[in-house]
């Protein structure tokens, strides 16, 4: 059996994006000419489109949307939806949930090759059950899960309709 309970509504959800966007702006330099946001395929480029948005009234820079698709389960291999040059740049990886660090660390890799301003990080919920050396610097909900526990985010179309935690009985 089963149970899920809701964590965030889609109103919560759209507030915590927002608060997010927001610190981004506050800690991005004003003379940043470019910012390169990318999100990891298929919930994090929802969320990546819902920052940029939000970003927009607050920053003076040209902000790029990028997909990143990767086996996050053995993530040897990283595409980006076009190509890019990274280099100068200020770049923000983005993704719906952070369990481990894997995914984001694995989503680094392939920036290192070029000479970014700043990398960070973005993700709207982070489990406490870090492995990998990476801790998310912009959090939308930090919440500790017992390991059977799954957070998923609930997302319609370009929608976040919210994020439920799914717990097998």
């Amino acid at each position: 059996m089963e149970t899920n309970n809701s964590i965030l509504s889609a109103a919560a959800a759209q507030q915590k994006m927002h608060r997010m966007a927001l610190e981004l702006a506050e800690n991005i330099a004003p003379a940043t000419k470019s910012l390169i946001l990318i999100g990891i395929r298929n919930n994090g480029v929802v969320i990546a489109h819902k920052i940029a948005a939000l970003l927009t009234p607050y920053v003076q820079c040209s902000i790029t949307i990028l997909e990143a698709s990767l086996d996050k389960e053995m993530p040897s291999t990283i595409t980006y939806s076009a190509p890019a040059n990274f280099t100068g740049a200020h770049i923000v990886l983005v993704d719906d949930v952070s369990n481990s660090g894997k995914t984001l660390l694995y989503a680094i890799k392939p920036l290192l090759d070029f000479y970014p301003v700043s990398i960070q990080t973005l993700v709207l919920v982070e489990r406490m059950y870090r492995l990998y050396p990476v801790k998310p610097d912009y959090v939308g909900l930090s919440i500790s899960t017992s390991l059977q526990d799954h957070i998923r985010v609930l997302v319609t179309g370009n929608e976040i309709d919210g994020v439920c935690v799914e717990t097998k009985a």
